[in-house]
């Protein structure tokens, strides 16, 4: 009995040090708000981590892989040499990209539902638009007796606006 449990033991250690094995998956991935289908993606055991083709990542993204980064048109993001392979791998004869740690390199949200194989990319930090001020913008609207009241009517109080739309 001892025997076997330490046997169990050595095996299950050894199986932990094995890197993971990646296995293909159909994937969805929404890009600049256009969803591609991927066939074949690799999702490493579970992981939020998505891998594509490089040729997947040209169609669903528009990136290409250069020399110089990770580029579409004249916007190029350089990867880091000390990092490349965690960006970039081969495997079965196919050069893969790690979608999901580019991301994380541009500052883009990332959102993964794992049960319906699906990957959401929000807008890069290059594509996020700044407020100029803090300051709201006017406007004018009236109550329910049709009376009506301005934003700048209120300037130095505290407003709380509840906002409604049906689309």
């Amino acid at each position: 009995m001892k025997a076997s449990f330490s046997s169990s033991v050595l095996l299950l250690s050894l199986l932990a040090t094995l890197p993971a094995v990646a296995k293909d998956i159909r994937a969805t991935v929404v890009y600049d708000d256009k969803a591609t289908e991927i066939n074949p993606a690799q999702n490493p055991d579970g992981t939020d981590q998505l891998w594509i083709t490089t040729a997947d990542l040209a169609r669903a993204t528009r990136f290409e892989v250069k020399p110089q980064g990770v580029c579409r048109e004249e916007l190029c993001f350089p990867l880091p040499k000390a990092r490349h392979a965690e960006f970039l791998r081969k495997d079965s004869g196919k050069e893969w990209f790690n979608l999901t740690e580019f991301a994380g390199l541009v500052h883009q949200p990332v959102a993964h539902d794992g049960a319906l194989s699906t990957w959401y990319f929000g807008l890069r930090s290059d594509q996020q638009q700044r407020l100029a001020s803090l300051r709201a913008p006017d406007f004018t609207l009236p109550d329910v007796n049709g009376k009506p009241h301005s934003l700048s009517d209120f300037r130095g109080k505290k407003v709380f606006l509840i906002t409604w739309a049906s689309w």
